[in-house]
């Protein structure tokens, strides 16, 4: 993988007459993927960071493997990360079955510890029959399941009908039928690319833009990967901010953007944009609290509002800005998610669906959130002062060193019996 600097790519375009729909949880996320997989005729293709082989993992496996056996074209990708372990009678039913099992760059281990861990696979997308797919940031496990798990993580997916489909199907089957990174992928918009046919993948015929409109939502598919796009999220984020009026709600799991996202927020704030920024108060990455916890000081001068949600895990990658503008997806805010995994979000301008996301975030904040303030935050001490400056520099230079790391090819790789398991 190239690591050198190339020009970034322009965005693609945003697509109107999509229907989106707000997901909360794996408890609305999980029956409508699956009622959806339930109901291909031709083709599902599903893209996780996390597969347990747990019961929502079997769940999925049972859906996958009766697509399969009706004949649908059934196309399975985990990270070697993210999804490191499962047994032969797993893997060996769902290739008897028929369903295509992809592990993106499994390394092996180094004396019992996984040290694959920069430039995942982190992305979470499913699309069924080209007519319909999911984004967001659930993964397939049950520790999404909030009303099951008192630790169930809190988070969104979103579900989506109408020409954008069209342009997140283009993407998947361009990294199927490559590295599984799709840096290579050119948007359809562009009449022009080097892949080669994706038609002659399964013998599928290539996507097009279908011409009807299932809603009133404006949606553009983005991407995040180590080539052209490396930037592609933070930039329409920054971009939206910078033209922010009344109001902007980020809530996001890990939250440690780089300077420049910061100061955009920070400008907001001054110019009379009411900021909100909603994180979790305990992160099942240790590291991740304290390094958001450095930054709280410098946003609430620049009269940031923060809250932290208490109840569960906080799992969300999502925004709104102004009531219309909205992001949700698989990237979070901190130096993995904008400097070396692989991510995907989708950007809608929405007043409906605006309102939904909404609603959801001013529950949360309503309930088992609490507001930081100097107050909370107590008195300063001499070891704060000297740790938490140095704290936030390493973090921020920690991609740029990371990038430094020798580069590496990264490799899709097809199972096609347990023995090949990661």
């Amino acid at each position: 993988m190239s690591l050198g600097w190339r020009r970034p790519r322009a965005p693609g375009p945003w697509r109107s007459g999509n229907r989106v729909q707000l997901l909360e949880n794996g408890e609305e996320f999980f029956p409508r993927a699956f009622a959806a997989i339930a109901a291909a005729q031709r083709e599902v293709i599903i893209e996780t960071f996390i597969l347990f082989e747990d019961p929502v993992g079997r769940d999925l496996q049972r859906a996958l493997i009766q697509a399969a056996n009706r004949g649908v074209r059934v196309d399975l990708t985990v990270d070697g990360y993210g999804s490191p372990d499962f047994s032969p009678e797993f893997l060996s039913e769902l290739v008897a079955a028929g369903v295509r099992v992809h592990v993106f760059d499994p390394h092996p281990g180094w004396v019992g510890i996984r040290v694959n861990v920069f430039r995942r696979l982190h992305r979470k997308l499913l699309i069924v029959d080209g007519t319909r797919a999911f984004i967001g940031g659930i993964n397939y496990s049950v520790d999404h399941l909030a009303e099951t798990d008192p630790k169930g993580k809190q988070d969104y997916a979103v579900e989506i009908e109408g020409p954008v489909v069209a342009d997140i199907l283009s993407f998947a089957r361009a990294a199927l039928a490559g590295d599984g990174t799709g840096e290579r992928w050119k948007h359809p918009a562009t009449q022009e690319s080097t892949q080669p046919s994706i038609g002659v993948v399964g013998g599928l015929s290539p996507p097009t833009t279908p011409q009807e409109e299932a809603g009133t939502a404006e949606v553009l598919f983005e991407l995040r990967d180590n080539r052209r796009r490396r930037t592609s999220i933070e930039r329409e984020y920054r971009r939206a901010i910078r033209e922010a009026k009344r109001e902007i709600i980020i809530a996001n799991a890990y939250f440690f953007p780089g300077w420049g996202f910061l100061r955009e927020l920070r400008r907001a704030a001054r110019r009379g944009v009411r900021v909100t920024l909603l994180v979790a108060a305990e992160s099942d990455t240790p590291i991740a609290h304290p390094a958001t916890r450095t930054l709280y000081r410098h946003l609430l001068r620049a009269h940031v509002d923060i809250v932290e949600y208490c109840e569960r895990p906080f799992h969300g990658k999502v925004a709104l800005i102004d009531g219309t503008w909205a992001t949700i997806g698989s990237s979070n805010l901190d130096p993995l998610s904008l400097a070396l995994n692989l991510e995907s979000n989708v950007f809608v301008r929405d007043a409906a669906f605006a309102s939904q996301l909404q609603a959801s975030l001013t529950e949360l904040r309503q309930r088992q959130c609490h507001t930081v303030d100097a107050a909370y935050l107590g008195k300063r001490s001499w070891w704060t002062d000297l740790t938490r400056p140095l704290l936030f520099h390493v973090l921020q230079r920690f991609p740029r060193w990371a990038g430094l790391l020798p580069a590496h090819t990264p490799q899709l790789v097809r199972i096609t019996a347990p023995a090949d398991t990661p």
